[in-house]
């Protein structure tokens, strides 16, 4: 909710505050400055303390800064400050909430268990999208700030009585205190801490799996956060949609996205458990979520004369098929290394946060300069979808490796 608030809000800011395309892609864009700096750090201290702790701090930190827009919005330093605060926030909870997954959860029940956690985001975004628009009409834009940064606060609050399962697995290359987070002292922490000193970067960096990772998230963010960030102002302006439209149209791509989810999850989990190799599985979901939408925007980028609702048409399913990485690349770094899954996805979330600095900045440049969306928002996330393509199919890998620190 809090990644989709600014990309409705942005539309009656930019209004109020005289901003240009560029001023508002990078407003936009400096929550992924934030996110990109604490992806790693967010993985590191999941180690060591366990994801548990560093997903209620994340939650609290975005939320806080969230409700804080409104009051610094008429500054634009104190605006891009809180920006960055939601991005720090937000950067470090997916390598919490990996971390949880990667200790508690087996192999055959992995592709749901990510699916469903981290389809979460999709969710989010239907409710932000439906929420925001009566909410800015009624009470202005400033109030969707506060009344989402109210849910996070109460998410937080709710947490502390949450009880913690029992790990449901014994993986062998996990210390007690390692698969059970919640049980960890201070000191055994701390002892961690000492020891996650040495994460085996260099083996990491050896690994073309990893660097299979590394491009495709690089690959995959830039057509998801660019259209997450863009496609209402792209409804509104080049399909001539108002604000409450553009809004409802833009739930249609996260709702279809749920659904794929739950689809590709379990088409996912039987294939394995049926035999299907890993690896198979993996490229097999990441090339679905690839080529779908890029197959999707070529179709929106030519112009066909196509009316507005068969453009949103085509763009919510290849959109929503893209959810099939889940299933993918999202499941990989648990695949590989249970132990160091909260870092590797730190490492490649670090690289697939870029694409929010670089891609959602640039598409507002593109925008103001070339006064063409297939130029300024299409054309670069098809040739990425297309050459994450390729690397995947060839150096991808699911197979369990062991990382050794190399001196």
């Amino acid at each position: 909710m809090d990644k989709v608030n600014l990309s409705i809000a942005i539309i009656p800011m930019s209004h109020q505050f005289g901003w240009s395309s560029s001023v508002a892609g990078l407003v936009q864009s400096s929550f992924f400055w934030g996110y990109a700096l604490s992806q790693l750090p967010g993985g590191w201290l999941s180690k060591i303390f366990g994801g548990r702790i560093v997903l209620q701090f994340g939650v609290l930190t975005w939320s806080l800064a969230t409700a804080l827009v409104p009051v610094v919005a008429g500054f634009m330093p104190g605006l891009v400050f809180s920006r960055i605060l939601v991005g720090i926030g937000e950067g470090v909870s997916p390598s919490a909430a990996t971390d949880l997954i990667a200790r508690l959860i087996p192999l055959e029940e992995r592709s749901r268990a990510v699916s469903f956690v981290f389809g979460g985001l999709s969710v989010g975004s239907v409710l932000g999208l439906l929420l925001a628009p009566p909410l800015i009409e009624s009470f202005g834009w400033e109030s969707v700030f506060y009344m989402f940064g109210l849910f996070g606060i109460m998410w937080f609050l709710g947490f502390q009585f949450v009880a913690e399962d029992q790990p449901s697995i014994n993986s062998g290359s996990l210390s007690r205190s390692q698969s059970n987070p919640k049980a960890k002292s201070w000191e055994t922490s701390m002892e961690e801490f000492g020891g996650s000193l040495n994460v085996p970067w260099k083996s990491f960096f050896q690994s073309k799996a990893v660097w299979a990772m590394i491009y495709a998230h690089f690959c995959g963010s830039w057509g998801h956060y660019c259209c997450l960030s863009w496609l209402p102002t792209y409804f509104s302006e080049e399909l001539d949609l108002n604000l409450t439209e553009a809004a409802w149209v833009s739930v249609l791509p996260p709702l279809a996205s749920v659904v794929v989810t739950s689809f590709a999850s379990q088409f996912a989990d039987n294939l394995i458990s049926n035999g299907v190799d890993t690896t198979v599985v993996r490229k097999i979901c990441q090339t679905i979520a690839f080529l779908s939408p890029a197959a999707c925007m070529i179709l929106s980028s030519v112009d066909l004369g196509l009316p507005p609702w068969e453009v949103v048409t085509i763009l919510t399913a290849g959109l929503a098929l893209s959810s099939f990485a889940l299933s993918g690349l999202y499941c990989t770094h648990q695949d590989i290394s249970p132990e160091y899954a909260s870092i590797l996805l730190g490492i490649t979330n670090t690289v697939g946060a870029v694409p929010g600095i670089v891609g959602v900045a640039l598409t507002g440049f593109l925008l103001d300069s070339t006064h063409s969306w297939s130029m300024s928002l299409f054309a670069p996330s098809i040739f990425f979808y297309l050459t994450g393509t390729i690397v995947w199919l060839a150096f991808a890998s699911s197979k369990p490796q062991t990382f050794k620190k190399i001196d």
